[in-house]
């Protein structure tokens, strides 16, 4: 096999583990809201567990992307992909992280549903995860129009935040009986805002990957 096709190959199963990763993160993201509904703690559990299938997967590309460019000494377009690569899994592991952070919090409020006082996160979560999914896509297709329609939607994510804190600002003008409660459903909303700006990230350095720009600055 040629250098090339070696490269080519290489670049191929890269591909594969970055949509297995992004595989990953979502049904984590679909697990935290079910974990979130219904207060299921053991699923909240196997959330947090399995953030390590996301970090091993995280290593397995980082190895990966270092290994081509110690062997195959890329330039230009190549050595783009590549670094792209390394930019992109960073923020998927985060993306982990975060529904890892939000199944620790459903954990430790063991008092009454906090699903229902507001109305706004899980509208939140279903965003979050459509733009996760398709920044994933666009990424792995190179799919700059998708990723830049993307971009967008996180003004969505961040007028649904807004309305889970006038929502929470509501409950403690009214009563102190769930202070906790309301700062653990604030933090639970920054988590999936937070989501939502990495699937933003995706989709910059998906536009990185594709002119070398980012944020129409010029960097490789």
């Amino acid at each position: 096999m040629t250098a090339r096709l070696t490269f080519e190959h290489e670049l191929m199963l890269l591909r594969d583990n970055l949509t297995e990763m992004g595989h990953l993160i979502e049904n984590a993201i679909d697990n935290t809201m079910k974990a979130f509904e219904t207060e299921d703690e053991e699923l909240a559990k196997e959330i947090i567990q399995g953030d390590r299938n996301i970090n091993d997967i995280e290593k397995t590309i980082e190895s990966r992307c270092l290994s081509l460019i110690l062997k195959q000494q890329p330039v230009a377009r190549d050595l783009r992909i590549v670094t792209t690569a390394l930019k992109v899994v960073t923020d998927m592991e985060r993306i982990g992280d975060h529904a890892a952070d939000i199944a620790e919090l459903i954990i430790r409020e063991k008092r009454e549903p906090i699903y229902n006082l507001v109305k706004h996160i899980p509208e939140m979560g279903k965003v979050s995860k459509e733009m996760v999914h398709d920044a994933v896509v666009a990424f792995t297709t190179l799919d700059i129009d998708k990723a830049r329609m993307i971009i967008q939607k996180d003004d969505v994510v961040d007028d649904l935040f807004d309305k889970v804190k006038e929502e929470v600002a509501t409950i403690l003008r009214t009563s102190n009986e769930h202070v906790d409660q309301c700062v653990d459903i604030l933090m639970i909303a920054k988590y999936f805002e937070r989501i939502g700006d990495h699937a933003v990230n995706l989709c910059e350095w998906t536009e990185f990957n594709e002119t070398g720009s980012v944020n129409n600055i010029r960097i490789l």
